[in-house]
């Protein structure tokens, strides 16, 4: 099986933080995978900015300030704060194409770095998942399925804005309890057995000899404790990331990329199941955040 060794995997930069086999860098991701060995990495676990325009400093500035923009701030019950969400509904036409084009540019660079059967798995949200899907085909992903998170979130189920009084009993949307991490894997050459052999690729690391992994995962907002931690609007729960990170190398072997870091999370997940990771972040902010808490995530028990 072919596997490049760690100090040929980057070039031209250093890492902003190391944490035991997991690197993060201060970067624009488009910009590093353009300095990347073609097929030098074996699978992508990323949560992207869904919409685009919700990572813009404008609208990062908006959401650190609590004015919202295109964030909605929730408001408080009995004490305890809530995430703040992003308004999927507000993109507009533009946006989405927007969307599009940029996905299908980032799916072409991630698509040269990755060697073939790799398989990049991507968060997504049940409104923009099919622009995004439909951007990873056009950049030469196939389609391998779509991971259910099950989880109770605070979108949908509300009334009509400004007259829910008249109608009560209708809500606008559905109340969303799940959220969609489309699958997509770089065709393979050969068979997967091929790519298995040559490559460490092609298929998803089973949960038991009984058990294959599964498409529908129970899961939960993240827990207080986690966001203390890694305070990002976006923050998985590690119980959950770490399922997803342990399948997407099917022989337990290789380098994961989290293209879109954020605050380490993926990467903390990689290293608690003992896998080799890289990462890219371009807001100082968070990878001032990562430096503590990827050891910390690191040593939450699942």
């Amino acid at each position: 099986m072919k596997h490049l060794p760690i100090r040929n995997l980057v070039r031209g930069r250093e890492p902003a933080v190391v944490n035991g086999s997991a690197r993060l860098f201060l970067a624009d991701c488009l910009e590093w995978l353009a300095e990347q060995p073609e097929r030098s990495l074996q699978a992508v676990v990323t949560d992207p900015p869904y919409g685009v325009v919700e990572y813009t400093p404008k609208e990062q500035e908006k959401l650190r300030n609590g004015r919202g923009g295109v964030w909605r701030i929730p408001p408080s019950y009995d004490g305890h704060k809530r995430s703040p969400l992003p308004r999927f509904t507000t993109l507009t036409k533009r946006d989405l194409a927007s969307m599009s084009a940029f996905f299908e540019v980032w799916a072409r660079a991630v698509h040269r770095v990755l060697v073939p059967g790799a398989h990049v798995i991507v968060a997504s949200n049940p409104l923009v998942c099919h622009v995004l899907t439909d951007a990873l085909v056009a950049g030469g992903f196939e389609p391998r399925g779509t991971i259910v998170r099950q989880v109770m979130t605070m979108r949908g189920g509300d009334r009509p804005k400004n007259a829910h009084v008249q109608y009560p009993s209708v809500s606008v949307m559905p109340r969303s309890m799940w959220e969609p991490w489309v699958v997509t894997r770089k065709p393979l050459e050969g068979r997967v057995q091929d790519c298995l052999r040559e490559w460490g690729t092609g298929g998803l690391r089973r949960v038991s000899d009984e058990q294959p992994f599964g498409d529908v995962i129970k899961s939960h907002p993240t827990r207080p404790q986690e966001r203390r931690i890694a305070p990002h609007p976006s923050l998985k729960p590690q119980a959950f990331l770490r399922q997803i990170v342990r399948a997407v190398l099917p022989l337990g072997t290789g380098m994961i990329l989290d293209p879109f870091a954020g605050s380490g999370s993926t990467l903390a997940a990689a290293e608690a199941v003992g896998y080799e990771s890289v990462g890219v972040e371009i807001d100082p902010l968070y990878i001032n955040i990562a430096r503590t808490a990827i050891p910390e995530l690191v040593n939450l028990p699942d």
